[in-house]
């Protein structure tokens, strides 16, 4: 065989212990200077640059590091530049107008953010809007050449590659100023067609972006770099054959520019689409991964070989997830490889970036020794890289360290924590479980509108209200027992007590509690249920500078006490309106937690259900009305393949009805969903029966609407009215804009107001405001429809 050599294909921007995090956000709040920011983030990326070369990576990745997220730096590299935001960046303060983009401004809106394929990742979409697009600088040069000078590391740079940029990104025209569909007050243009979608809208794009392509590639190879990375996780997803030769022809093209560079065109996150045209193109070599290909990749390259001219990348260690390898099962896979691949240069590497997966789990002394021995974050992923290469390279001992994996991941998988007896009899037991509601939704919809007497157009939030510097500085303090339980829980109530008065001021319909207890929507409910546990450190980037921590589900999950059920009706026992319980959906907890891979996700999801399912039930008898089941990640986990979707769908309608089907007719189920092309699955949405469902859609510019144009959904919803990821407080003027747009589809008797998420990480003064416009603004709309009906 040919020669083997171990690589990265990203690392973690966090830092061990969120050092980047609060760089930025120490920058945000002009506690630190634009210099001191730069210096502190160039520490973490130089430490993140020499652990790899420490722990043995032999290619290692530079420029996968950002100041926010990689799909923006690509966009900044080009100048694509949303118009609404080039006056700022002409006065020169490009990290600013970069920061802008993302974050918006009082001016502008931000630009669009959704999911980087079917992760918990976020990217900011390109907005492709009268551009210009020119070479501002090449930043993969710019971490090439500074990896090599501070630490005389030889990197792979890393791009996001054209075909993923350009299918990712949107096209967007001015309406005419008489349409009912015009510009915004805040100059967004409406979105008139996508590259996904038309190989001659990304074609067009390509003819346009190329020459820059070209340039940075040509620039690298002039510098002596020897291999590049171009990122196209895009090409594992469905596209057609005319979309197929304008990737055949774009990648022509970047060879014949720059022959002599190593081109690796990698993929992630499933098997290969048109796998013998793409091993085909004129490129160096091919990234595939062959952890999470359902078996594809490998039967494909069993069927059809591997080009003896190329390197072929392997993903063979989980880079999504957390769980230690057995080693011997891995180093079986790679001989797998080999055999179909023998006379191939070979690159071992993990299954994608470990942007995906915490740092380190030499921070995590706390966790039961079975369970930690049976975990791998980053470094310790690479750690498994470097010793399988190792092993097929007979380069050192490995046979005793192999030996060592297999056992650890054998005591988990065999101790009590994955074997409890109550909890497989329950799922034995689903059979004989009914898992509908009482009444279909038009009988018990009557009953709920009689019990609540909520007025048109009810207004009220998503769950979470500000989590201030003194939450969590009290939070810090109990979790270090500097102050008592009960001192915990009296800060507790009074947060919730001055937040139930404001929301009484405001005029909000329906209440919450405002879940001050929780520090995350998930590791929460991690920390109550059994078969989870926390970390410490074991965060990971969702989006900017928003770390969460997801929780291990490591074992069988059963429930314990209830969860929810105090807060809550304390809340409740302070006001007549009606306060919401707020729970996470099976879904979202398995799509925002590391879950065991021992058994299929369908069961653990199935676990949570019923464990939910009895907390559900606490919350009803204790006088709780309404009661929100949240599952914003649904949709991001959707297979990427479609021949994988119907299974997935289901499973997920079948765990969330666990969770809510056990309710009288007069309790008011909601659910609550984020950013997503929901026309994928609007029959879903309507099959997991919630009585109201809450959607994301403000910076997406209510595209969701036309999905309820061709749609009929016959329950009750509320499409978010402002944006609540930018610290930007919208116009009333606005707000009615999105309300009347979405009123346009969705009649005035179904629909609820709210805002667009969860406001756990907005400051109070900005949501106190935003509330009060959307308040505002739903009083003024009421009111024409009370004209309307006088006349």
């Amino acid at each position: 065989m040919g020669n083997v050599i171990s690589s990265n294909l990203g690392y973690p921007r966090l830092g061990e212990k969120r050092e980047w995090k609060h760089a930025l956000e120490d920058y945000w709040s002009h506690k630190i200077s634009q210099e001191e920011f730069v210096k502190r983030t160039k520490e973490v990326r130089l430490s993140n640059l020499k652990k790899q070369q420490e722990l043995g990576i032999e290619l290692i990745p530079v420029g996968d590091f950002s100041y926010y997220d990689h799909v923006l730096d690509t966009s900044f590299m080009f100048g694509v530049i949303p118009k609404r935001f080039q006056a700022k960046n002409e006065a020169h303060d490009q990290l600013d107008t970069y920061f802008s983009i993302a974050r918006g401004t009082k001016q502008a809106i931000a630009s669009e953010m959704t999911k980087w394929f079917n992760t918990n990742y976020h990217y900011i979409v390109p907005e492709l809007e009268d551009f210009a697009p020119h070479l501002v600088e090449n930043r993969p040069l710019k971490y090439y050449l500074e990896a090599k000078e501070e630490l005389g590391i030889e990197g792979k740079p890393v791009l996001v590659g054209p075909i993923t940029f350009l299918k990712l990104a949107k096209t967007y025209k001015e309406d005419e100023p008489e349409s009912e569909t015009s510009t915004c007050s805040c100059g967004h243009a409406h979105v008139l067609e996508t590259a996904k979608c038309d190989a001659r809208i990304l074609q067009d794009l390509v003819d346009k972006f190329l020459p820059l392509y070209k340039q940075v590639l040509r620039e690298l190879e002039d510098s002596g770099v020897e291999y590049v990375q171009l990122d196209e996780p895009i090409l594992v997803t469905e596209y057609d054959q005319a979309e197929l030769a304008v990737i055949k022809s774009t990648y022509q093209e970047l060879q014949e520019a720059a022959p002599k560079l190593k081109i690796i065109l990698q993929t992630y996150f499933e098997s290969l689409t048109h796998y013998q045209e793409i091993v085909a193109l004129p490129v160096a070599g091919i990234g595939l991964d062959f952890v999470h290909d359902f078996g594809e990749n490998l039967a494909a390259l069993s069927q059809y070989g591997f080009p003896k001219d190329k390197i072929l990348a392997a993903g063979v260690i989980d880079g999504r997830n957390v769980w230690r390898s057995n080693l011997h099962a891995q180093q079986k896979l790679v001989k797998s490889i080999v055999e179909y691949a023998p006379e191939v240069e070979l690159i071992l590497q993990p299954s994608n970036s470990l942007l995906h997966v915490p740092v380190t789990k030499k921070n995590e002394p706390q966790l039961d020794s079975i369970l930690l021995n049976g975990l791998s974050f980053a470094d310790e992923k690479l750690n498994e890289i470097v010793l399988l290469t190792q092993s097929v390279q007979h380069t050192a001992p490995t046979n005793s360290l192999l030996d060592e994996s297999k056992r650890a991941v054998d005591q988990l998988n065999q101790s009590e924590h994955r074997n409890h007896p109550e909890v497989q009899k329950e799922l034995r037991d689903l059979k004989n479980l009914k898992n509908e509601r009482h009444s279909i939704y038009n009988k018990r919809i009557q009953k709920q509108h009689k019990n609540l007497a909520l007025p048109l157009l009810p207004t009220t939030t998503i769950g979470s209200f500000p989590q201030t510097q003194i939450v969590r500085q009290t939070r810090a303090s109990w979790k270090k027992q500097e102050i008592s339980n009960h001192e915990y829980e009296e800060f507790i109530q009074r947060e919730i007590k001055r937040w139930i008065q404001i929301q009484e001021e405001l005029e909000l319909d329906v209440l919450v509690h405002g879940e001050f207890e929780r520090t995350d929507m998930v590791e929460y409910f991690g920390q109550k249920l059994s078969g989870f546990v926390p970390t410490l450190y074991g965060w990971v980037q969702s989006y900017g500078s928003r770390a969460v921590r997801p929780p291990l589900v490591y074992g069988d999950v059963s429930f314990v006490e209830p969860i929810t059920v105090k807060e809550t009706v304390y809340a409740q026992s302070l006001t007549e309106k009606p306060v919401k319980g707020m729970l996470t959906a099976p879904i979202t907890i398995i799509n925002w937690s590391f879950v065991r891979d021992d058994i299929p996700k369908a069961d653990v999801a199935n676990q949570i259900g019923l464990a939910l399912r009895k907390e559900v039930n606490h919350l009803e008898k204790a006088g709780i009305h309404i009661i929100q089941v949240d599952e914003p990640a649904l949709r991001e986990g959707l297979p990427l393949k479609k021949k994988r979707w119907a299974k997935y769908l289901k499973d997920a309608v079948y765990s969330f009805k666990l969770t809510t089907t056990g309710v009288k007719d007069e309790t008011q189920i909601h659910t609550h969903m984020c950013y997503a092309e929901f026309e994928d699955i609007m029959e879903t949405i309507r099959d997991l029966d919630a009585d109201v469902i809450s959607i994301e859609t403000s910076r997406s510019q209510g595209e969701i609407i036309a999905s309820f144009e061709e749609f009929h959904y016959d329950k009750e919803i509320g499409l978010g009215v402002y944006d609540i990821h930018s610290p930007r407080v919208p116009e009333v003027s606005e707000i009615k804009q999105n309300i009347k747009r979405a009123l346009k589809v969705i009649p005035e008797n179904q629909f609820w107001i709210n805002p667009d998420c969860g406001l756990k990480t907005r400051k109070e003064e900005e949501t106190i405001a935003a509330l009060r416009k959307m308040v505002q603004a739903t009083k003024e709309i009421r009111q024409e429809y009370e004209e309307k009906s006088q006349k």
